[in-house]
């Protein structure tokens, strides 16, 4: 059976939760930040009113004076952050102090020492995490790039896909630049299985979208102006058609008038104008 989150929180005084030593490498930096910072500033999050906390590097506590285990990625859902976090108490994540394990790991294989499919997935299958991947890029230590497991009793099973209905999130391997950098790259993507964006790329679709808008109200603009000027056009040909009628009209009445005064001159001299 699965240990019972303690009810009063122990002494953490002697728990090292940072040592301040650089352990990681720039792709693994990378990943990290790709992986935290679009959640935050681009997914619509696991509900309405449901907080979460994703984070990067940080330990997580979930025995009492034993080490924490630092996995490159965690997302614990219906969690928030203690507002005095700089409060050694707060500084990382103890299972006694959220009351929860984080529904969600990832790890990042830069090296064949990090026993990520040993013991590091026990760890993670005792502490309850429902969800365990490993991102092995170079198949160092796994057979495929990204390997999913799922908790199911107390043991992980490798699943199929990489879509977790429970989390609204997916992960798929992504082939692009970030931060200047082209390559393959691991991302969330939202219960619609699209890419959940980074802020700079929600900002530079948005500039698209905005752009695409402007275009469409400026075509919309010529459009109008076009049929302005045709109607101006076929008001001009009106007006001339109705001149040329007034003119024509002018003629009939002008040739009437002449008719006219030849038969009143004719009447004059004798003659019936009537008379061939």
């Amino acid at each position: 059976m699965s240990q019972p989150l303690m009810e009063v929180a122990p002494d953490i005084q002697d728990l090292i939760t940072e040592d301040d030593t650089p352990v990681d490498n720039l792709p693994s930096e990378k990943h990290q930040r790709l992986l935290t910072e679009p959640l935050y500033s681009s997914w619509a999050g696991p509900g309405e009113g449901r907080p979460f906390l994703a984070a990067a590097n940080v330990g997580i506590f979930y025995l009492a004076r034993s080490p924490a285990i630092v996995p490159d990625v965690f997302l614990s859902l219906d969690v928030d952050v203690a507002p005095d976090w700089w409060q050694k108490a707060h500084r990382s994540y103890f299972l006694w102090e959220f009351g929860k394990p984080p529904e969600a790991v990832i790890e990042i294989v830069s090296n064949t020492e990090g026993d990520e499919d040993g013991e590091k997935k026990k760890k993670y299958a005792r502490m309850r995490v429902t969800y365990y991947m490993i991102y092995d890029p170079l198949l160092q230590v796994m057979p495929e790039a990204l390997t999913v497991y799922q908790l199911r009793g107390f043991e992980y099973e490798k699943q199929e896909t990489a879509q977790f209905p429970s989390l609204k999130l997916g992960l798929t391997l992504w082939e692009g630049t970030f931060e200047g950098k082209q390559s393959t790259w691991l991302r969330w993507t939202d219960e619609h299985g699209e890419i959940i964006p980074t802020g700079k790329e929600r900002a530079e679709q948005e500039r698209q979208r905005a752009e695409q808008e402007r275009q469409r109200a400026e075509q919309e603009r010529q459009r109008a102006e076009q049929e302005r000027q045709r109607a101006e056009h076929a008001e001009f040909r009106a007006e001339q058609e109705r001149q040329r009628a007034e003119h024509a009209e002018q003629l009939v009445e002008q040739e009437r008038q002449r008719a006219e005064r030849l038969a009143e001159r004719l009447r004059q001299l004798g003659q019936d104008p009537t008379q061939r």
